[in-house]
């Protein structure tokens, strides 16, 4: 199937690397080490659309959420706003950036942290309604757009609500108040840093369930990350994968979740729970091969990073970066993988 909905938001080339403190006798060395945190990243944010990235601790899913949000300089690359350069050179708070920040709102993962302790509900929304010129005129027009935030993301009534403070509310609770802020912004693009991963299990499937109705409502782009390949396949439309700081795969969720081309995302679908492995039907058990740590970031391995790691490798996977190669078993289905050469051709 051709995806024809209009692109919101994209990365071209996006590249992070952050500089490594010289100490020791390392001060008197003119080398400069970098983490290859985030290196030649693309990838599309479609209205409507929901657009998973995955990929173990320390792969750079969170550094590409930043890059997006322009919370963090970027070292290459680009980000497109509807087509347009939008990426903001000068120091953040300028009006570029806070232009930029109507249309990109971003969702952090630990809504505890994310909101101040020592102000109400009713502080922050409010904050971030004026910031963004959406608080109306007057006390009655402004609590209306309280009431209506609140509504949106199942906080009702919001007399309820409003005059709490943070440590007063649940978790699920305090992450509804962080989307109902990024919301205040009237946003086209929403980048969710693993929304759920700090709430407990009973209500992540709740939250999971609120952006999918807010992205159907108001035809919003999002950007999921997360750990869990499961939940993925529940509730992205396409699914990137990624590995020490480079994309190995992407695709709709349904083809990429349950045939999976690359050898890491097979690793990351074995490791994911599943009660027919316990009992011991399943057809394919969790490889040994393929275990391991993730490489250094400060000294990445040539050519394809996962290849320590991988139990197909091959000479050319030690030395040479696999470019993305159609799988062939749908339109959009790649894999920057040497096992794919071949289909290529």
């Amino acid at each position: 199937m051709t995806v024809t909905t209009e692109v919101v938001l994209a990365a071209e080339g996006l590249t992070k690397h952050f500089p490594v403190r010289k100490r020791g006798r390392e001060l008197l060395s003119r080398t400069n080490h970098v983490v290859h945190a985030v290196d030649d990243v693309d990838l599309v944010l479609r209205r409507g659309w929901v657009t998973a990235l995955v990929g173990e601790s320390g792969s750079g899913k969170s550094t590409v959420a930043r890059l997006l949000a322009q919370l963090y300089p970027r070292t290459s690359g680009d980000i497109r706003l509807h087509g347009e350069s939008a990426a903001v050179s000068t120091a953040r708070g300028g009006r570029r950036f806070r232009e930029y920040s109507r249309k990109v709102q971003m969702i952090f993962q630990d809504p505890f942290a994310s909101l101040n302790p020592v102000h109400t509900v009713r502080y922050h929304l409010t904050r971030a309604l004026r910031i963004h010129g959406r608080a109306g005129k007057g006390k009655q027009e402004l609590h209306s757009a309280l009431a209506e935030l609140l509504g949106r993301v199942q906080l009702t009534p919001a007399e309820s609500y409003l005059d709490k403070y943070p440590h007063e509310l649940s978790g699920g609770q305090r992450q509804r108040v962080a989307i109902a802020r990024a919301l205040a912004a009237d946003p086209e693009a929403l980048l969710a840093d693993e929304p759920v991963s700090m709430l407990d299990v009973s209500i992540r499937l709740g939250v999971l369930n609120l952006l999918r109705n807010l992205k159907e409502r108001l035809n919003l782009a999002i950007l999921y990350i997360t750990h869990d390949i499961a939940s993925a396949r529940y509730f992205a439309d396409d699914t990137l994968v990624m590995y020490a700081g480079r994309m190995v795969e992407g695709g709709d969720s349904e083809t990429v979740t349950q045939h999976p081309a690359h050898p890491y995302t097979r690793l990351l679908v074995d490791s994911a729970p599943d009660p027919d492995r316990i009992t011991g039907s399943a057809q394919g058990l969790v490889q040994e091969e393929g275990v391991g740590e993730p490489p250094s970031l400060i000294t990445p391995p040539d050519g394809c990073r996962f290849h320590p790691r991988c139990p197909f490798v091959m000479d050319k996977c030690r030395t040479a970066l696999p470019p993305r190669f159609d799988v062939g078993d749908t339109e959009t289905h790649w894999a920057a993988c040497w096992l794919f050469e071949e289909a290529k051709a």
